[in-house]
């Protein structure tokens, strides 16, 4: 077997609400991807294979991750996922996406762009070093209330079904796939789908923002000429949900039913990745069907993909229990190994 793609950390800097309301600094990166957290009660040291600090830049952590990496094994045919994970508010999008207030009038600086953005460019920088003719195609998906949705589908989003065959797992029928040969095309494809996403998967407690809920997003076909044997490459990137207990999100009514469908998710989620972190001769029956979520990442997690998973934490002693989890989470995923 092969280990996928050792779990990342990114520890976001402290907010000015954070400063203002005297929270104190419990993580520090000791370096050589160790992460200590210090506080009254809690004393713990975490290992990584890499730790980026709140002064780290964006292309540092695209660098320093595995990314570049990942996108070739994805020209190469295999299928690699990246998925961002810890609790509302601690950089998970503007690790992946950059920074919110992007928009087409209003385009982030190169040095803010995220980990997709700086893939997209990869693969058509490698497209063209290869001198291949490589097919490019992109999608993007939402799971909402336990609907899949299709965000770059023309009209509202709608419910698509999840369907399993032999041959191809778990896959979405009727998803919207679209061509792109350009940063500029695909770039605008990301701002249309997000732009559906505003108003959905409001998740948000005292520290936290609107936020969709699970985010597929997009995987990326990469065929090979006709003279080589087809290989089919995908790069998909996930933007997970915050993980806080309903009680802290502030939620009441339709949005309480959202966060508990939202935290179920996240629970089957766990659940798998502790199963399949056992040695294999212990594992027991791993339960993809349990949510959307888990039945589409299925492949990446267990089966022949190649995961890189960045835990996004917060420093501030207000976020104690939360960034202690989500570290707990990716030591975990640390011991997930897949058959690629």
């Amino acid at each position: 077997s092969v280990s996928p793609s050792p779990p990342a950390v990114r520890v976001r800097p402290l907010t000015c609400t954070e400063t203002r309301r005297g929270d104190r600094q419990v993580v520090h990166s000791l370096g050589d991807g160790t992460v200590h957290v210090s506080a009254a009660r809690h004393d713990a040291t975490f290992g990584f294979s890499a730790v980026f600090d709140a002064g780290a830049s964006q292309e540092a952590v695209f660098e320093g991750s595995g990314m570049r990496q990942l996108v070739e094994l994805a020209i190469d045919g295999f299928s690699c996922t990246v998925f961002a994970f810890g609790q509302t508010g601690s950089g998970k999008t503007y690790t992946l996406m950059g920074p919110l207030t992007q928009s087409e009038t209003r385009p982030a600086a190169p040095g803010l762009l995220g980990l997709m953005q700086r893939s997209f460019a990869c693969l058509l920088e490698q497209s063209r070093s290869r001198s291949s003719d490589l097919a490019l195609s992109a999608s993007y998906l939402e799971i909402y209330n336990e609907q899949v949705r299709d965000l770059l589908s023309p009209g509202p989003p709608c419910a698509l079904p999840l369907r399993w065959s032999k041959t191809r797992g778990f896959y979405v029928e009727n998803q919207l796939s679209v061509d792109f040969e350009s940063l500029e095309a695909i770039a605008d494809l990301l701002l249309q789908a997000r732009s559906q996403t505003q108003g959905l998967g409001h998740c948000c407690g005292p520290r936290g923002r609107d936020e969709a809920g699970q985010s597929i997003t997009p995987p990326t076909r990469v065929p090979q000429p006709s003279a080589c044997p087809s290989k089919q490459g995908t790069l998909c990137f996930v933007d997970l949900a915050g993980s806080e207990r309903v009680k802290e999100t502030g939620s009441s009514g339709e949005l309480s039913v959202e966060a508990n469908n939202i935290n179920r998710s996240l629970l089957a989620l766990g659940h798998c990745i502790s199963l399949l972190a056992k040695p294999r001769g212990k594992r027991t029956h791993i339960p993809y069907r349990d949510s959307k979520l888990t039945r589409l990442l299925a492949r990446s997690l267990g089966g022949s993909g190649i995961t890189l998973m960045v835990a996004c934490i917060s420093p501030s002693s207000h976020c104690l229990s939360e960034t202690l989890s989500t570290l707990h989470y990716a030591s975990r995923a640390r011991r997930v190994t897949t058959r690629p």
